[in-house]
């Protein structure tokens, strides 16, 4: 017997009838915690703000927490056996270092305990078409990650950027072997958007990288967004408010459609 295929007219026929045409299977739902990068990267984040973000992680299963190096050895700790990961950066916020600072920052990190490691890049010296010094940059701080089997995520500070510098700087990221790309530092001039995060899965989803937004993230409905548009993982300090958010949604009912 023939398999039936159903085309977009038999769809309208079977309607027209009044046989009601099969829906589409419904997309999985979302692991939200194991998306989030459980993130506070500010300046004036203290042991107390540390330890509150790692409880949390714990606590709700997030994927990371992601901090500036100075505090990996006490989330390692406070971390152990909790299958959270310690995620730290490395070339911090500028992205101005010498490629040979950000690689010390980065094996430091690992040494501590980090085990993926979001490097800036030399965003000068991609807007000034230095592509082997932007490359030598990404591929110091990827070998030293790849040294102890840790992750290398490339933020290119989109916001900076043309589109054809994006694009440039995923083809980079891809020689250099990261793991992922990027959007944003959250301390520029803006954060991640539907288009960078389009854009920037386009070009490299198919060659196995992941792609990070991050920067203004803050609800579940931006969550959402940023997954619909190619992102295999979200950095935010809004976690807790997603999450919330998401209970508060799956704990409503949906209301009947409307008749008439």
């Amino acid at each position: 017997m023939k398999k039936l295929k159903i085309t977009m007219r038999g769809r309208e026929s079977l309607a027209a009838e009044g046989t009601p045409a099969p829906a589409p299977p419904a997309p999985p739902p979302l692991n939200i915690p194991q998306l989030i990068d459980h993130t506070i990267l500010r300046p004036d984040a203290t042991r107390v703000d540390i330890e509150r973000l790692c409880l949390e992680a714990r606590q709700h299963k997030f994927y990371s927490v992601c901090i500036n190096p100075t505090w990996v050895s006490l989330a390692r700790e406070l971390l152990d056996s909790s299958g959270v990961k310690v995620c730290c950066v490395a070339g911090f916020p500028l992205g101005a270092q010498l490629p040979e600072t950000k690689a010390m920052e980065a094996r430091a990190a690992i040494r501590q305990g980090a085990e993926e490691v979001d490097m800036v890049i030399n965003v000068g010296a991609l807007k000034g078409g230095d592509h082997a010094l932007v490359l030598r940059d990404i591929r110091s701080v990827v070998e030293a990650c790849r040294d102890s089997n840790a992750k290398c995520k490339v933020i290119l500070e989109t916001t900076l950027l043309t589109d054809e510098e994006k694009r440039d700087a995923c083809e980079i990221a891809l020689e250099a072997r990261a793991d992922f790309v990027k959007t944003s530092t959250g301390f520029s001039t803006g954060g991640a958007t539907f288009e960078d995060v389009s854009l920037m899965s386009r070009i490299v989803r198919d060659k196995g990288l992941g792609v990070k937004a991050s920067g203004g993230i803050r609800t579940l409905a931006d969550l959402r967004r940023m997954v619909q548009a190619g992102a295999t993982r979200i950095g935010t300090s809004s976690g807790i408010k997603i999450l919330q958010e998401a209970a508060i949604q799956a704990a409503t009912p949906e209301a009947p459609p409307r008749k008439g």
